[in-house]
């Protein structure tokens, strides 16, 4: 792609051409040269937008509140761009999912931008496609942004380097499903939603996640994990939220009807309470520093992996190397050795 080309695509992306978004963001996903270029040029267009994961358990109901959810700010008059992340298909690389009506609330409106991507092998759900898809739709002015995950349990955790805001959606149940939470997921939600909270089980789920967040304020290590604020979780008020006196944030519990769209404006007004308490303690620029320094480091592990491979490639491959491993002639960390010893020696010899 020249770079008349990428100007020219940058230029109508910038100038709300729905068009040039899709473009841009088919060629993030698909990796086509150029698109690095492309990111790098949105990148000071960005910082506008307010970024909401959407993340829980298969059968959650995460499509139906997201379209919801998406309704609600249009006739708000904003604008919103969802990007959900769908499972990998294992012959093309694709979604799976990518084909299926998902937004039946949105169908037709331009200002709500759709798109479902893969997870790419990821388990968490979310890739460096996804985090540089949210950067395109932020630089084309969206003024809301949900990115939906597949639903893969605790390595739903990934998605906290992505959203300003993390929603854990939790179905009624018979409790098996809060307890699975233990394992990870509720050091990462800032808002518990209990959906389909008109069935059975739904008030038993909600006394649970009220348990759960109580045991883990009393924890001596609460607030160590550094997601809700150094003292995050000594409110005692059992909704959540904001506490003025040591202005942390404990997980607010919603209860919400996602098909009929009960409880969905008490859900975004939580939304907003929270990024009001990210802004006004800091916690949002921190957060902030903290996802560009995981993305530097992602890729600058994506950039040493790819000098490693064409490493091995001028040296024949790795089949030789596994063959003398199997015959006991040498090691893998004598291997790992001798194919980075010369991309070392290079960059010394540039210091």
């Amino acid at each position: 792609m020249s770079q008349a080309e990428t100007a020219a695509l940058i230029d109508d992306l910038l100038a709300g051409k729905h068009r040039a978004l899709a473009r841009v963001i088919s060629k993030i996903e698909n990796r086509a040269p150029g698109y690095r270029e492309l990111v790098s040029e949105l990148h000071e267009h960005t910082g506008g937008a307010t970024v909401v994961g959407v993340t829980g358990s298969p059968g959650a109901g995460k499509s139906t509140l997201v379209d919801k959810m998406a309704e609600t700010y249009r006739e708000r008059g904003e604008t919103v761009g969802v990007i959900a992340i769908d499972p990998s298909s294992p012959f093309s690389g694709g979604a799976v999912l990518g084909d299926r009506i998902r937004m039946a609330s949105n169908v037709g409106d331009m200002d709500v931008f759709f798109r479902s991507m893969s997870a790419r092998g990821t388990l968490g759900g979310l890739s460096t496609a996804t985090t540089d898809a949210v950067k395109a739709l932020d630089a084309f002015g969206k003024d809301r942004i949900i990115i939906e995950t597949v639903g893969a349990g605790q390595n739903e955790v990934d998605i906290v380097g992505t959203a300003d805001t993390v929603a854990v959606l939790v179905p009624p149940s018979s409790g098996d499903d809060v307890q699975m939470l233990k394992a990870g997921i509720l050091e990462i939600a800032d808002v518990f939603v209990v959906n389909k909270a008109d069935l059975d089980g739904a008030d038993r789920t909600v006394k649970e996640l009220k348990e759960m967040v109580h045991m883990r304020d009393a924890s001596p290590l609460a607030g160590t994990a550094g997601h809700h604020g150094a003292d995050a979780g000594r409110d005692d008020d059992p909704t959540g939220g904001a506490d003025d006196e040591d202005d942390g944030w404990t997980p607010p519990i919603v209860e919400t009807v996602a098909k009929r769209g009960d409880g969905v404006e008490e859900f975004l007004g939580t939304l907003h309470d929270h990024r009001e308490w990210l802004a006004s303690s800091g916690e949002l620029e921190s957060r902030r520093r903290e996802r560009y320094a995981e993305e530097i480091r992602r890729l600058l592990r994506e950039e040493a992996a790819d000098l490693v491979q064409t490493e091995i490639d001028t040296r024949g491959g790795l089949d030789a190397y596994v063959d003398a491993v199997v015959a006991k002639e040498t090691d893998p960390y004598a291997v790992a050795e001798e194919v980075v010893a010369p991309i070392r020696n290079r960059i010394e010899e540039q210091q």
